[in-house]
């Protein structure tokens, strides 16, 4: 149910009766804009002029409805076409991070391989249960691992990968009873 707040305030706002003010609060789930653009498309409300585009100013041609297959929409400012284009340039942006971003191995100061995270990512997704164990394994095996990469290449990343390696050589010591 509206308050008099809301009544109030839409009234001041679009210049109508406290009947008329109550009645679109109220076809609009007391929502003071909702029912700000419900009166606008009613007629009662001048919309604003030169602010913008609004959906009360649709013309005859945008106002375009489903016909069998072929569904077009109201003109809505291509909401669904801009949010595919953002998710696409998204994934872009992704994949060349991931691109130019690697997991470097090595073995006593030799290099032996270097990945592109990309195809390190796809590798876990679809061999986790044999990616990860070989991982932690070669771990014991004096293998080291860092990232090389602008994004991924940092040092606080790095501190990380050397801790793996650091606490499976001190495991690896314990077991065996090395100092």
């Amino acid at each position: 149910m509206a308050t008099l707040e809301q009544v109030e305030k839409l009234r001041e706002k679009a210049n109508v009766s406290f009947e008329e003010a109550k009645a679109a609060l109220e076809s609009c789930n007391n929502d003071l804009l909702d029912a700000l653009i419900y009166l606008e498309r009613q007629g009662k409300v001048n919309a604003p002029s030169g602010g913008g585009y609004y959906t009360s100013q649709n013309t005859e041609e945008e106002k375009q409805t489903y016909t069998g297959n072929n569904y077009s929409r109201q003109n809505c400012g291509g909401t669904f076409k801009d949010a595919m284009c953002k998710f696409g340039r998204f994934c872009a942006k992704i994949f060349n991070i991931g691109n130019t971003n690697y997991l470097v191995a090595e073995k006593n100061g030799a290099m032996l391989f270097e990945c592109p995270v990309t195809a390190l990512i796809l590798l876990l997704i679809f061999f986790f249960w044999v990616v990860v164990p070989l991982f932690i394994l070669s771990l014991f095996f004096r293998f080291h691992y860092h990232f090389r990469g602008n994004e991924m290449g940092t040092e606080q990343v790095n501190k990380v990968m050397d801790g793996a390696s650091d606490t499976a050589e001190d495991i690896k010591k314990n077991f065996t009873g090395e100092k």
